[in-house]
Order: C-alpha cells, then sequence, then structure tokens
C-alpha cells in the first residue's frame, strides 16, 4: 500500500481535492475531521482539567480553547502532548483499516504536513496549489476571514513556492475540476509504481 500526503495551504482547494480522491475510490484520512472528533469526545475531559473553562456539554469549545493556547508556546505544547497520542492511534487505525481492505493507496489529507515533519510517515506528497490572487478570493469570498487573519495565517505556514519544490506532484486547481480528476488518475497510476519511501 501507498501513502500519499495530501497538502496545501489555506484557500488552495485541498479539501475539494480530498473529495475528488475518495470519489476516485481512494481512503481518505482527513487530520482535521479526527481532530473534532477527538475534541467531541476522548480528549475532552483531558483538555478540561489542564485549560479549565474550554470545554462545554463534554466537548471542547474550540473558540474558547484557541484564545487560552494561541499566545503561549508552552500551552500549544501540553495541548500536542494531550492530543497526538490520539491522533497518532487514529491515523494508524485509519492504516490498518486500509491496508486490511486491500487498498493499494491511501491519502493523508495533513493541513501541515511539511511543518509537522509528516513528509517523513508517506510515500509521496500531494501539493494543492493556484496562483495568490485566486487563493485570496477564495478565501475573502467565505465571509468568515479578514486581510489581517489571513495573512496571519500565511505568515505561519510554509510558503506555497517552497510546498510545491518539496512536492513529488502538484496539483493545480485554478482551472476547474475536470484538470484535477484528470491529474488524480495520473497521481493514482503513477504512485504504485514508486517504492516505498516512509520510515
Amino acid at each position: 500500500m501507498r501513502i500519499l500526503g495530501l497538502t496545501g495551504s489555506i484557500g488552495m482547494g485541498k479539501s475539494t481535492t480530498a473529495k475528488l480522491f475518495a470519489e476516485a475510490g481512494v481512503p481518505v484520512y482527513d487530520a482535521d475531521a479526527a481532530v473534532h472528533k477527538i475534541y467531541e469526545g476522548e480528549a475532552a475531559p483531558a483538555i478540561e482539567a489542564a485549560f479549565p473553562g474550554t470545554t462545554v456539554g463534554g466537548k471542547v469549545d474550540r473558540a474558547k480553547l484557541s484564545a487560552k493556547v494561541v499566545h503561549d508556546p508552552a500551552a500549544i505544547k501540553q495541548l500536542e502532548q494531550i492530543v497526538h497520542p490520539m491522533l497518532g492511534a487514529s491515523r494508524q487505525k485509519f492504516l490498518d483499516d486500509a491496508e486490511k481492505a486491500g487498498a493499494p493507496v491511501v491519502v493523508m489529507d495533513i493541513p501541515l504536513l511539511f511543518e509537522t515533519g509528516g513528509e517523513k510517515r508517506v510515500d509521496a506528497v500531494v501539493v494543492v496549489s493556484t496562483d495568490a490572487a485566486t487563493q485570496r478570493q477564495r478565501i475573502l469570498a467565505r465571509g468568515t476571514m479578514t486581510n489581517e487573519a489571513l495573512d496571519a495565517i500565511l505568515a505561519r505556514q510554509l510558503p506555497d513556492a517552497e510546498k510545491c519544490k518539496r512536492a513529488d506532484f502538484v496539483v493545480d486547481t485554478s482551472h476547474g475540476l475536470d484538470p484535477v480528476r484528470a491529474r488524480i488518475k495520473d497521481i493514482l497510476a503513477e504512485v504504485v509504481k514508486m517504492p516505498q519511501r516512509r520510515t
């Protein structure tokens, strides 16, 4: 089984690309969704104990938690120590299940893949990209973010050009879904021929 790491900066079309991989029959692990799930279940008691007042009705309130940890590197580290082992277990279960099912390829959708050293745990990296103007337009069109907030997020992410340079495959989402579907088909044909690389 080959593991593809899927990443891309905010507004590049990564979620849509992940859906198209799933549409092509590839099991997709969504790291963000996995975090949501553990925040609503197993992680909540430990997070409440570490950061009192950050859960509501037995679920983590992401806004309250974010307010507590966002400017405190030690708190972020403490949060990661709670969440990462649980995420690791959920990721392993996904991989074991896919392997048992005989999936030739799986996709790990990980927003901060390079930033967290995740490229060592996959066999090839797919970076989703578009031009900067399209990216900004897509994000601001959601109506949930200001220019300043966007700049702050982009400052924390590896620049798109750097991601593309380090990728095995780049998916350009500037021209609609059909070229993306065609690119996914090519990637899937290619990746099964590649050697396993993960450590």
